[in-house]
């Protein structure tokens, strides 16, 4: 093996949405860092949809955006189209979503790599950890040479002994067109990580040029696009539209007649797919009584023909595909560029990891992404940038940074795969956040800004404008409680139009914004200067005024969790020694090996009462 003459602080393993924010945080923190890759054409292509957002995985982007992350930044330059959805719901469950031009968004993004000063970057595949003492120091290559570093986060998408099947037929690939890595997940299991297997697909990708558009209904952006990066001005670029389309009785019969050389119901497949993004074959059996199963068909790009048709995920035989997709209304004649495909891969239980994605099992090693049973890019790219952040930390004896549950979708989604595990593709929704109202999109930068800056992610020219709106936001908020609308000032007739007629006593602006269809439009009329103030503070305005009773109840449910989370647990307890734990729970605590008291609390089986025994036995032994 020959020993490469450069050691650096952080090896990056795999160049996915995940490995490019790892390797750009470490770097951007002025660490040595080499980012390994299969494929060096491959940096950040976006292996299904071509999409970044949706529910809760909007909030993950411009929670990226505001510790200094790059996702946010690459989408609003290479999207084609832009949405945000639920604008008729509360702004805890709003989302942004875009369309990117697929090769856009890889290529910026390989620019950016290629230009971030202490970033090296090489085409190799790594077959193996190298461990000594129970510490990382290196990785070894199929090429015959060894990289040494200081930290190495593994980011290794779906390529782990990648299987990929077409009906029962099926061959070793990362995905379609690459070649998988193999050794490193036999090189794991050896050294005892608990290493599964899971499954995911891809629909075909459609020739655009055999669609019959005009008999599908469009679906257009945002007039007025919303950037994702609170960076980001406006966006300048034109936007597209998709299209929508919908399968028939005749589309199910095809699919149910290839069932059985369907790799997924004739036993081929081990791994277990992500069950919020079934494929098409799936829908039709779990869901027999639906005669029509929506498709959004999404361009790829401007400069291609090729079209993307979600929810059409599949794994049935080529001949099927054919029948199937040329079923659907409006795609009689379409032809198939790339057909559909499922792909199984090896991924590493998470319970084997502490909050900061550093492996229990070994020093200095990080996880992040599919490796730890994710599924969607937001949710790699976030694991990302908290591995690099932290090995990064780690290399300059710092604390990991650690996010809360209560202060980032990022906490939660960490937090839920290190305490609970998964079995099945973890996807984010808003439903896993218990305080999902003080972590929306709208606020991301005021929770993680600051927490960006002190790493030094976050640019002091950045950091100082977020600073300029974060005080400007103070200040129009007790402005708005000061300033008051007096009876004899208001005249009747508005006083009328807005139900206060036979009012006695002055009322605050905030008053006023505090009813439910008020807005800052409507106080504009008797303070026109509010509608000079930016759209984004005027928004955080009305949010903080009208939900601030629901706010401030869900802050007081934090300081009421805070000690929980904050009690920290050795990592050698031995839990044979707490007398008063049940059997259970002494044994799902030996198992899960929480860091925290609050990660405790919220393992299955672990009682209330398991809790308290185990808060005595550590302020008896350490103090806490």
């Amino acid at each position: 093996m020959i020993v490469y003459d450069k050691k650096y602080d952080v090896i990056v393993v795999g160049a996915g949405h995940a490995g490019c924010e790892a390797a750009l945080a470490a770097a951007r923190m002025g660490r040595s860092t080499l980012m390994l890759t299969i494929n060096l054409d491959a940096i950040a292509l976006m292996s299904c949809n071509p999409a970044i957002g949706g529910l809760a995985k909007g909030h993950l982007v411009k929670e990226i955006d505001a510790l200094g992350g790059e996702m946010g930044r690459n989408i609003d330059a290479t999207g084609i189209q832009f949405r945000v959805l639920n604008t008729k719901k509360g702004p805890a469950v709003r989302a942004s979503r875009a369309q990117a031009d697929k090769q856009l968004y890889r290529l910026r993004m390989k620019h950016v790599m290629e230009q971030q000063d202490d970033l090296d970057l090489k085409q190799v595949e790594v077959t193996g950890v190298v461990i000594e003492a129970g510490e990382v120091v290196g990785v070894d290559t199929r090429g015959g040479v060894r990289f040494l570093g200081k930290t190495v986060v593994l980011t290794t998408g779906t390529f782990m002994r990648g299987l990929i099947h077409i009906g029962l037929v099926n061959y070793p690939g990362g995905r379609a067109g690459d070649l998988p890595s193999i050794g490193l997940s036999d090189g794991l299991k050896d050294y005892g990580f608990d290493v599964g297997r899971l499954k995911t697909g891809t629909p075909a990708r459609l020739d655009g040029r055999t669609i019959d558009f005009d008999r599908l209904e469009k679906q257009y952006g945002d007039e007025n696009p919303i950037p994702f990066s609170f960076s980001t001005e406006r966006i300048e670029q034109p936007q597209v539209p998709c299209h929508i389309a919908y399968t028939n009785p005749r589309s199910h019969d095809i699919i149910r007649s290839g069932l059985d050389r369907s790799p997924l119901y004739a036993g081929i497949i081990e791994g277990i797919g992500p069950r919020y993004c079934p494929s098409i074959e799936d829908k039709v059996v779990r869901f027999p009584e639906k005669d029509r199963h929506q498709t959004f068909i999404e361009p790829e790009g401007r400069e291609t023909v090729e079209v993307y048709p979600s929810g059409m995920s599949t794994s049935l035989p080529i001949d099927i595909q054919w029948a199937f997709y040329r079923s659907i209304e409006g795609l009689e004649r379409v032809e198939i560029m790339r057909p559909a495909y499922a792909i199984e891969y090896d991924y590493v239980n998470p319970i084997q990891l502490h909050a900061s994605l550093e492996t229990k099992l070994v020093r200095n090693l990080y996880h992040a992404g599919q490796i730890n049973g994710t599924s969607g890019y937001e949710e790699a790219a976030a694991q990302g940038l908290m591995a690099g952040i932290n090995a990064a930390l780690r290399v300059q004896d710092k604390e990991p940074l650690v996010l809360g549950r209560s202060e980032a979708y990022i906490g939660v989604m960490i937090d839920d795969l290190v305490t609970l595990g998964t079995k099945e593709p973890y996807r984010m929704f808003t439903s896993r956040a218990e305080y999902r109202l003080l972590l929306r999109e709208d606020n991301a930068d005021l929770r993680l800004r600051e927490k960006g800056h002190e790493i030094g992610l976050v640019k002091e020219e950045v950091y100082s404008s977020f600073l300029a709106k974060k005080e400007l936001i103070e200040s129009e908020l007790a402005r708005l409680s000061k300033e008051r609308l007096a009876p004899s000032a208001a005249g009747e007739d508005l006083l009328e139009e807005w139900g206060l007629a036979g009012m006695q006593n002055a009322i605050s602006y905030e008053q006023l914004l505090r009813r439910p269809e008020f807005t800052c439009q409507d106080l504009s009329r008797i303070y026109p200067a509010i509608m000079d103030l930016p759209e984004q503070v005027r928004e955080q305005l009305e949010i903080q005024i009208k939900y601030q009773g629901y706010i401030q109840r869900q802050l007081e449910q934090v300081d009421r969790s805070a000690r929980l989370e904050s009690t920290k647990i050795p990592d050698d307890m031995d839990y044979g020694t707490i007398s008063g734990l049940s059997a259970e729970v002494r044994e799902k605590l030996a198992r899960f090996r929480p860091d925290t008291l609050g990660q405790a609390s919220r393992i299955p089986g672990v009682t209330p009462a398991g809790i308290t025994i185990l808060s005595i036995a550590l302020k008896a032994r350490y103090g806490r």
